[in-house]
C-alpha cells in the first residue's frame, strides 16, 4: 500500500497554535488578575477585530448558503461565546498548569460528542480512555489544594472542563466550514461577533468590579488580541483545512505539556506529585483511546 506523505506544513501550523494556545493560559491567568475575566476577553476580541478590518472588503464577496450561516452560527456560539466565559472564568479559580493538563481531553471528548451527533464510530477503547482520562482529571481537581494560584481547583477544572466540551463542538462545525471557507475569515467571524457578544459582561465589569488597569495588564490583552487570536486560531484554521480534524485535534496533547512548561518559567507554578500522577492518568486515557488510529497506522504500512 502506498504511504501517505506528512503534510509537513500542518505539522508546523500545528505545533506552534498548540505553543500560542499553551501561551494563552499563561496571558489569561496574568491579565484576569488586576483585570476583570470578561473585559479581558472583549479587550481581545476588540484588538483582534480592529487587525481584521483590512480585511472587510474582500469578506464582503463571499457568498453564502442557509447552511453555511446554520454552521457559522454553531462555530460562534461554541467558540468564542460560551468557550471563553468558561475559560476566562476557570483561571479565576485553577492555576494555567491544571487547566492546559485538562485540554489534552479535547480530542477525545470531540470524538464522544462526534458519535454522538455525526454518528460516526465510537470504539470500546475510546469509551474506555474517556473513562481513564476523566478519572484522572477528577484526581487531579480533587487532589489540588488551594492557593494563591488557584482559590478553588476544583470548580476551576470543572469550568475547563465545560471549555473543552464547547471546544469539541466548535471543531465539529470548523469539519465543515474549513472545506469552503478560509481560515482567515473564519478567524474574523469569531472575532467580530465576540466584540459584540462580551461587550455587556465587559460593561457590566466596569461598573461593578473592581480593577487594576496596569501596563502589564494591557501588554497581556495585546499579546491575546494579536498573537492568541490571529497566530493560534489562524494557524489552526489552516491546518484543518489541509488535513482531517480527528488528526489535527490530535496534536492538541501538546498543549498541556507547553502549558506545564510555561507556567513553570513564567508564573513559577508547579504540579505536586499527586498532581504529576493525575496528569498522568490523563494521558494515558487520551492515549488509549488513540491506539485503534495507531494500529491502523501500523497495519497500513506493512
Amino acid at each position: 500500500m502506498k504511504k501517505q506523505g506528512i503534510d509537513w506544513i500542518a505539522v508546523f501550523a500545528l505545533c506552534t497554535a498548540m505553543l500560542v494556545w499553551a501561551s494563552s493560559f499563561i496571558a489569561l491567568k496574568s491579565a484576569i488578575g488586576p483585570l476583570g475575566p470578561m473585559s479581558v476577553i472583549f479587550g481581545r476580541m476588540v484588538i483582534a477585530s480592529i487587525c481584521f478590518l483590512y480585511f472587510i472588503k474582500q469578506f464582503s464577496k463571499l457568498s453564502f448558503e442557509k447552511k453555511d450561516v446554520k454552521y457559522i452560527a454553531l462555530m460562534v456560539f461554541f467558540e468564542p461565546c460560551l468557550y471563553f466565559i468558561f475559560e476566562a472564568k476557570a483561571l479565576q479559580y485553577t492555576t494555567a498548569a491544571q487547566a492546559g493538563m485538562i485540554t489534552s481531553m479535547m480530542p477525545l471528548i470531540t470524538a464522544i460528542i462526534a458519535g454522538i451527533v455525526l454518528k460516526e464510530l465510537i470504539t470500546k477503547k475510546m469509551l474506555l480512555g474517556y473513562f481513564v482520562a476523566l478519572v484522572g482529571a477528577i484526581l487531579l481537581s480533587l487532589n489540588a489544594t488551594s492557593d494563591a494560584n488557584a482559590s478553588n481547583p476544583l470548580l476551576g477544572n470543572t469550568l475547563e472542563f465545560l471549555a473543552m466540551v464547547c471546544g469539541s463542538g466548535y471543531a465539529i462545525s470548523i469539519r465543515y466550514l474549513s472545506a469552503k471557507f478560509s481560515a482567515l475569515f473564519l478567524t474574523a467571524i469569531q472575532s467580530f461577533v465576540g466584540v459584540f457578544f462580551f461587550m455587556p459582561f465587559a460593561i457590566w465589569e466596569y461598573f461593578n468590579v473592581p480593577m487594576q488597569i496596569t501596563t502589564d495588564a494591557l501588554l497581556w490583552v495585546l499579546y491575546l488580541g494579536i498573537v492568541v487570536t490571529l497566530c493560534g486560531y489562524g494557524m489552526f484554521n489552516f491546518a484543518l483545512s489541509r488535513i482531517e480534524a480527528s488528526k489535527a485535534l490530535a496534536y492538541v496533547n501538546l498543549t498541556p505539556v507547553f502549558t506545564v512548561i510555561l507556567a513553570f518559567f513564567i508564573l513559577g507554578e508547579r504540579l505536586k506529585f499527586i498532581e504529576i500522577i493525575a496528569s498522568g492518568i490523563i494521558l494515558t486515557g487520551v492515549f488509549i483511546s488513540q491506539m485503534p488510529i495507531f494500529l491502523r497506522k501500523r497495519r497500513s504500512h506493512k
